[in-house]
């Protein structure tokens, strides 16, 4: 028993040695079970890999989701689908194996205030995340401030923010102030940069056909964003009820009850 101690100690020593700080924690009763239940040697490896690798990875997706700047608890898992109808599930499992982000294409959510746009997004990006892609999120008024701060960068400065070379970009709540021309010159500046290089996923109150408005009255421009948006998007259009209208009501009938 001894010796078999000592060995086990050597052993996660040299684990400990080549990092693999996980494995060397679960060494011991990953033995005990595969002694216990007859593994073979491979498979008592395997299990020590898998532990090894399963940490890693809960750790890679932590710190990835925290420098996303994604909000907290929105998954896709706890969206409710049966309240939103409009939108098929089916289409939102086929776009969270993100084949859309390796394409570099666009998804444009459109849809009045509530009926769960952002959580849509959020969720997607926290895919993303756990399919080892980097995404950035920002609410449409963050971003602008942004782009205007960083507005005459020289190029080989600006590829380095966060909003270009991002795998994912995720702009929330589009629509609700147009933009003015400046303001509008830098999101097709951004667009352009993105385009065929970058994923971009958009949530908007705005139809498509409202967005010459939004972008400064200027219809030149919003036909070349949108053509460069547009080119190979997914456009899902919900017009269900409110999530928060639908909570209010919960709220005030037992508030009455």
């Amino acid at each position: 028993m001894s010796r078999r101690k000592l060995d086990v100690d050597r052993t996660r020593e040299r684990l400990l040695g080549l990092g693999l700080a996980h494995a060397a924690d679960q060494l011991e009763p990953l033995l005990s079970e595969a002694v216990k239940e007859g593994h073979a040697p491979h498979a008592l490896i395997d299990a020590l890999l898998d532990a090894e690798h399963q940490a890693r990875e809960g750790r890679r997706v932590r710190t990835a989701l925290r420098l996303s700047s994604l909000p907290n608890g929105q998954t896709l898992a706890d969206f409710d689908f049966a309240f939103q109808p409009a939108i098929e599930r089916s289409r939102i499992d086929t776009l969270a194996t993100c084949a859309y982000i390796r394409a570099a294409e666009t998804i444009l959510i459109q849809g009045p205030p509530g009926v769960g746009k952002s959580h849509l997004a959020v969720g997607l990006g926290v895919k993303a995340v756990e399919h080892g892609f980097s995404a950035q999120f920002y609410r449409f008024d963050e971003l602008k401030l942004q782009l205007k701060a960083d507005a005459h960068l020289p190029p080989a400065r600006l590829r380095r923010r966060k909003y270009l070379n991002t795998a994912l970009l995720i702009i929330d709540e589009l629509g609700f102030e147009p933009m003015t021309r400046d303001e509008a010159s830098l999101f097709f500046r951004l667009v352009t940069y993105r385009y065929g290089r970058g994923a971009i996923l958009i949530t908007t109150n705005k139809s498509v056909r409202d967005w010459t408005e939004l972008l400064a009255g200027d219809e030149a421009l919003a036909a070349a964003i949108l053509d460069r948006l547009l080119h190979k998007a997914h456009v899902l259009n919900i017009k269900g009820r409110s999530y928060r209208l639908r909570d209010l009501e919960a709220t005030l009938g037992t508030t009455r009850n």
